[in-house]
């Protein structure tokens, strides 16, 4: 069967980063005609230099908040995968809130561009986020948060998990208005290969590999996760932009609980670590309990997610031993935990 996207010409908006090249290689495999717009504040030139070396995309380097740059990508595309925006782990989405806010109008400036130029699939990067912060607090209770548990009163994650409600709340207007097919993906704690040290797995994996000691845990390490891989996380996008249009959104998280204090303990045991644990509570933690429910995903999409969190944890500790200088790990570690 010829895939949905063979021949389609999609643009991918922060194509360089974490998750948007490693959708850029999913759509090449699945035979689409790729453009990248990045302006390279937190993607790598690196993670798509083989695809810009074959001539296999089209990339551009520029800034998607002016508008004549916004316009200028979307001309002649099929679909948009917005994945841009001011985004990192939770140091960055705790203490750069201005910089978060201005996603607010990066969104609005594509959003518009997009329906000007006829875009027929508007594919846009969410987050647990934008769930209410007071459903997240009783890190006791075994919650699984459902779509329809956003709503009135709105209680978001910081401007960050704000710009992401409104950017949902704008495609379904764009949808209903304006008839722009659309849908919004709700990632929960993506993790994996060519993820980035300001998010907490990479995080863990970076302290063992520098061996730091004590190991610093933010928190009091009873937080509860549900960290999913890259793999599933593009799986489900792809499958979104296919089958949903009416600017819905779904979550696409693994729904295994897990502490932080546990990946902690296995990323120590894994790398031969051996260091006490020094808790931090002063540092940003974010809610205490944040797990997806996937049932709309398998519903919607036939999707779920396939990796278990100790094989992608260990697939990911493999990949970054592997690719990263310790020196300098050692000499940017402190800085980089709670930037772009």
């Amino acid at each position: 069967m010829m895939s949905f996207w063979k021949n389609k010409k999609v643009l991918v908006t922060g194509g360089a980063a974490f998750i948007g090249s490693h959708l850029v290689d999913a759509l090449l495999k699945e035979g689409a005609d790729v453009r990248v717009a990045d302006d390279l504040t937190s993607g790598k030139l690196e993670n798509l230099q083989s695809h810009i070396d074959n001539k296999e995309i089209e990339f551009h380097q520029l800034d998607l908040g002016r508008t004549e740059n916004a316009e200028k990508m979307m001309k002649r595309m099929q679909g948009v995968f917005h994945l841009a925006a001011s985004h990192g782990g939770r140091g960055y989405v705790d203490l750069h809130q201005a910089a978060c806010a201005a996603n607010l109008a990066l969104d609005g400036v594509v959003f518009k561009a997009a329906w000007e130029a006829g875009v027929e699939k508007f594919i846009y990067a969410s987050s647990g986020c934008v769930y209410p912060n007071y459903l997240q607090r009783d890190v006791n209770k075994e919650l699984y948060l459902k779509e329809k548990m956003v709503g009135p009163p709105y209680d978001a994650d910081n401007t960050y998990g704000w710009a992401k409600l409104m950017g949902e709340l704008t495609l379904r207007a764009y949808y209903k208005d304006y008839g722009m097919k659309a849908v919004s993906c709700r990632y929960f704690t993506v993790y994996g290969e060519r993820g980035r040290e300001n998010h907490a797995v990479i995080a863990m994996i970076a302290k063992a590999f520098v061996k730091q000691s004590p190991f610093v845990v933010w928190g009091s390490g009873e937080q509860v996760r549900n960290w999913t891989h890259i793999s599933d996380i593009v799986r489900g996008t792809l499958l979104a932009g296919e089958k949903i249009e009416d600017g819905t959104a779904v979550n696409l998280g693994t729904m295994e609980r897990t502490k932080v204090i546990d990946a902690v303990k296995e990323v120590l045991r894994y790398t031969g670590h051996d260091a006490p644990i020094e808790f931090h509570p002063e540092m940003p933690t974010g809610p205490y309990n944040r797990v997806a429910d996937n049932s709309l995903a398998k519903q919607l999409l036939g999707w779920q997610p396939q990796v278990k969190f100790i094989d992608g944890l260990r697939r990911t500790i493999d990949w970054y031993f592997s690719h990263r200088d310790r020196k300098r790990i050692e000499r940017i570690l402190e800085h980089i935990l709670i930037e772009r």
